[in-house]
This record gives structure tokens, sequence and C-alpha cells, in this order.
């Protein structure tokens, strides 16, 4: 097995199409065609990291975070980031960082802390733009059903819990092909008429090159016409953060010592507790505070993220508890999202989880 193979597996859990434009994600150093040894999964990848990463005969470092977010100028040292790569390639170990496609994925990030909280009725918090595409294409109809398999085949017609889904109105098709032309159906230089079926299906973004691949090598004719178009309908399935529900309602500081708990954190900002119970919560990994506004319009009594500022606690307008409990803590099980994949995925290679802890903040 090579790198590029794991990385495969890895764009289909959470692809790379889904991570925000800000963002720095993919294979970061090395060569994607060099022998696999063994994976290290881990959040950071900091020189500790790579120590291990060598020590375990490992030359595929899987990362939540990327260590490369801004451009580098030089690579000399200097900084910790420098280091990391610099010992990564001398030690031809890659860096792949999955980051904000991991934070959208249906089983990401977010879901790991609600299913860490045992939350019920999951839901994204804020479903991702322009992720659900259309195709429109006619073919003959003798073909239409072959079509349309190859297509289900190749991921097309996937709407929430349903698949095979496709719509097809049956009209009459003319063409005339000119003296270039090499028509499969009727004469060049005449015009034809075809009893055609038009197909319109849907499909997620990262799988279009995937689905005109289905549609030219599965459709008869020589010139395939087609149409695409992005809808703006919600994605139930991917997007940032997620709401969901406890079992059972607990007052506020039951819930917070249970969040405590669960979360394995000692300390927790919050804003001011409103004497109401908690049943609705919402969740997102790391830094959250855009999505306070999303998350008090969807009914949540608490709003778990990170890294909140002083004035951002203003913003719960004795409406929602903002509870902010550190970016790693956040954060902490996403590794083993990537380690159970990667097992069930890979099983000739070793998939080691990082014992290194990485978070850079202290407690005093």
């Amino acid at each position: 097995m090579i790198i590029q193979e794991v990385i495969n597996h890895l764009e289909t859990f959470a692809p790379l199409a889904y991570a925000e434009d800000f963002d720095n994600v993919g294979l970061l150093v090395g060569n994607k065609n060099a022998k696999l040894k063994g994976i290290l999964v881990t959040l950071d990848t900091i020189e500790a990291v790579v120590d291990e990463a060598i020590e375990e005969h490992c030359n595929l470092i899987v990362s939540f975070h990327p260590i490369i977010f801004k451009g580098l100028k030089k690579i000399t040292g200097k900084t910790y980031v420098e280091r990391v790569v610099l010992k990564a390639i001398k030690h031809d170990i890659a860096i792949y960082a999955i980051h904000t496609a991991l934070d959208n994925a249906h089983q990401g990030v977010n879901d790991a802390i609600c299913n860490q909280l045992q939350l019920v009725n999951k839901q994204i918090l804020i479903p991702q733009a322009q992720t659900i595409k259309k195709l429109i294409t006619f073919v003959p109809k003798k073909h239409a059903e072959a079509l349309r398999t190859a297509l289900f085949n190749a991921g097309a017609g996937t709407i929430g819990n349903y698949s095979n889904c496709s719509f097809n109105t049956e009209g009459i098709g003319t063409f005339k092909g000119n003296e270039k032309s090499s028509p499969t159906i009727g004469i060049k230089g005449h015009i034809h008429n075809e009893e055609e079926t038009q197909i319109s299906i849907t499909y997620s973004k990262h799988l279009e090159s995937t689905i005109l691949k289905a549609l030219f090598n599965n459709h008869p004719y020589e010139e395939v016409a087609y149409e695409i178009t992005t809808l703006e309908n919600k994605n139930q399935h991917i997007g940032i953060g997620m709401i969901g529900e406890l079992k059972k309602s607990m007052d506020e500081i039951t819930f917070l010592n249970y969040l405590k708990t669960k979360m394995n954190t000692t300390h927790i900002r919050h804003s001011a507790l409103l004497g109401k119970p908690i049943k609705k919560i919402a969740v997102l990994g790391g830094s959250g505070s855009f999505a306070i506004e999303a998350a008090k319009l969807d009914g949540a009594q608490v709003f778990i993220t990170a890294d909140l500022k002083y004035h951002d606690f203003f913003s719960a307008e004795n409406n929602i508890v903002l509870a902010d409990i550190g970016h790693f803590e956040s954060e902490q099980f996403t590794k083993n999202i990537l380690v159970a994949f990667l097992i069930k995925k890979i099983t000739n290679f070793a998939v080691v989880l990082s014992k290194t802890h990485t978070n850079p903040v202290k407690y005093f």
C-alpha cells in the first residue's frame, strides 16, 4: 500500500471539498507515492509527535490540525513549525491534515462530542451551503435504465436516508450531426428524432468527477447533452456544529459537572446561569463564537465550544448558557475517530494512536 491509498480512504470519510476556504488540509509534507510503513494519528503535529512516529516506525502522520497553516518563507528550524517540517522530511515522514473537512463531516468532531455526552436526536447545527448539485441529462429511452444505474452506483441520487432517487420525463429529442460527426444513432447530415428520457438526479459536490465519468462512460451518444446546477437546499449530513438532546433534563449545576466528567476537563468558563433545566445542547469543537446565534435560534439551552472572548459571553443575552471547555478538550476525541476508521479500512499496517499529549494550555 502507498500513502495515497490511505489518503483516498480518509477522503471518503471526510472529503476535502467540504473543508473551509481558509484552511490548509490534505498532504502537507511528503511523497504520496511512498510505500506505507505505519500510520500515527494525532491531534497536533509537534516535534515530540514526529519523534514518536520515528520510534513507532510510522512514515505517515495523520493530524487533525495542520502544522503548516500560513505560508513558510524560510525553513531554518527557527520555529516549532519549521523544526517539525525539517525533521519529517529528514526521516521521510509524510504529514496529512484533515481539520475542517472532519469538522464538517457528519460523523466527525462534533458527532464525537455528542456521543461523549450521550446526546440523541442529533442534527447539523450550521449546514454547509451549496454542497448539493443537480445533473440533468437526456438519453435514448432504451438506455435510460442502464445510465441511471451507473449514476446510482457512482453515488448520485442519495437524499438524506434515501438512495436511487431520480426524476424522469419522456419526450422527443432532435439532432443533426455535421460532416465531422460520428453519430451512434441516426445518420449525419440528417435531422433525427429520438424518444429520450430526461434524467434529473442530485449528488454531493465532492462526487462530481466520479459522476461525470459514469455519465460519459455509460451514455451512448457521441456528444452528451447535460446540465449541472448548484442547489441552495440544506444538506442534512454536511456542516459544522451539531445540536442534540439529553435523554433526561438536568439542572445547570448537575449538567456542568456532567460536562466536566465526560469531557475530561477541570475548568469550564461559562456565561450566567439562567436557572432553567438543560435538555437541548449545541456543540462546536474548536473556536465556535461564530455559531452562538445559530445555537440560540435552534433553541439550545447550552452551547459548548471553545476560545470564547470576553465580549462573546455578552452574546448569551440571558437566552442561553455559553460553556467554553477549552480548544484541546473539545477536540480531544478526534484522533480516536480517525484511528477507529483507519483500523477498519487498513488491516495490514499498524495504525497507532499517539500517546503524546499536545495541549499547549496548562491550568494552575
